[in-house]
């Protein structure tokens, strides 16, 4: 394998998004007259989406009608105010500019939906733009579907075989296990309680984001 491009989800992995969607949810309880979350409480379910968020603070089923109502409420808070918290990982920017500096490219596959993912990726400058990013609206089946691995392999001008993807949920994994390219498992992202990444059956998991230049280098040739 000659590495060529390196893909990112969003959420968990490249920006910690997590503040601001619980704070979102949070403001949602409020207009309702219902007591908050404990940011230690929404933290580890923020990469299930928004609608993981509404049935944790309401305490509602899959089936229950209110989920889609209150979940567009949350967006839309959400929307008002999408990076007052978040940043890059640490470690993400110097990540990106190393990856830069080997004439590699980056981009984004993800499952946030593109309004959001759009506009919140308008707000970061890295050291170099994004090959792509690509969320649900731009497939017909979302991850853990390789659809979108192969679109961004596309959009790239790479072969899956010259890509790796890096996630912080187990249907990341998934979604590169079935593209056919290595993968990276993060353990600094959103886990939920009780999960664990090595059971992910991931090439290689990292604690931090410096750990992971170094796993790339290896395939550089």
């Amino acid at each position: 394998m000659a590495l060529r491009a390196v893909f990112f989800d969003l959420d968990g992995t490249l920006l910690d998004t997590a503040k601001d969607l619980s704070a979102a949810l949070n403001k949602t309880l409020e207009e309702d007259g219902r007591p908050t979350l404990p940011f230690s409480e929404t933290r580890g379910i923020v990469s299930e989406g928004s609608y993981a968020l509404v049935k944790k603070g309401y305490a509602l089923n899959d089936d229950d009608p209110q989920v889609p109502v209150l979940r567009q409420r949350l967006l839309d808070h959400y929307l008002q105010d999408l990076s007052r918290h978040t940043t890059p990982f640490d470690g993400i920017e110097a990540l990106i500019d190393t990856i830069h500096q080997h004439g590699l490219s980056w981009g984004i596959v993800t499952n946030k939906p593109w309004p959001y993912a759009e506009p919140l990726m308008q707000r970061f400058e890295f050291a170099s733009a994004p090959s792509c990013v690509l969320s649900p609206e731009h497939v017909k089946h979302r991850k853990p579907d390789p659809e979108s691995l192969f679109l961004a392999c596309e959009q790239t001008n790479c072969h899956v075989s010259e890509a790796i993807y890096i996630g912080d949920h187990r249907r990341d994994i998934e979604c590169g296990r079935n593209a056919g390219m290595p993968t990276i498992a993060v353990s600094y992202g959103y886990i939920a309680e009780g999960d664990n990444i090595e059971d992910w059956q991931a090439d290689h998991c990292v604690d931090h984001v410096s750990e992971i230049w170094p796993l790339l280098e290896h395939y550089l040739d």
